[in-house]
């Protein structure tokens, strides 16, 4: 006999999930991307949103249920159950319609994993700095340091002036 209570509850928390997962997906993805190359990215956001179902009844009611996924990427990701991250977080284009930096990509690669991450989030991908605040669970402050840092690299390095 089918208990009908169960297969409520388990449709409504399938519905939530789903919304949850539409909601926090597309940050969370990128976030994971931008610190760990699009490869790793892929993988560990897969494995981080399968941990929130599994643990959804947790998860769901957490004041910061992404910053905590993103903690559990980045776990997977340090345990080297992956392999290690490519130096670029984003991949090289192929082929490019118009003009870009040559050695834009160079240049990234030489910033620190937070700097790199930080710069790729604000200015690649448009979050606001206290997005990522959120997300890394630190302060307002220090993500703008790692973006100034990074950007004021990248300018040295590729010999723009302001």
């Amino acid at each position: 006999m089918i208990d009908w209570k169960v297969t409520v509850t388990v449709e409504a928390d399938s519905k939530s999930f789903t919304a949850f997962v539409e909601g926090v997906g597309k940050p969370l993805h990128q976030a994971l991307i931008a610190a760990y190359g699009v490869q790793v990215g892929d993988d560990v956001t897969s494995d981080a949103l399968a941990y929130a179902w599994e643990h959804w009844d947790r998860v769901r009611v957490m004041h910061n249920p992404v910053g905590y996924l993103y903690r559990v990427g980045q776990s997977k990701a340090r345990r080297g159950i992956f392999r290690r991250p490519p130096p670029l977080a984003v991949e090289r284009p192929v082929e490019t319609s118009g003009w870009y930096e040559p050695g834009l990509a160079d240049a990234v690669a030489a910033l620190s994993g937070r700097q790199r991450a930080a710069v790729i989030l604000v200015h690649g991908f448009g979050w606001r700095i206290a997005e990522v605040a959120q997300m890394w669970g630190v302060s307002f402050s220090t993500v703008k340091a790692h973006v100034d840092k990074g950007m004021g690299r990248l300018r040295r390095d590729l010999g723009v002036e302001l």
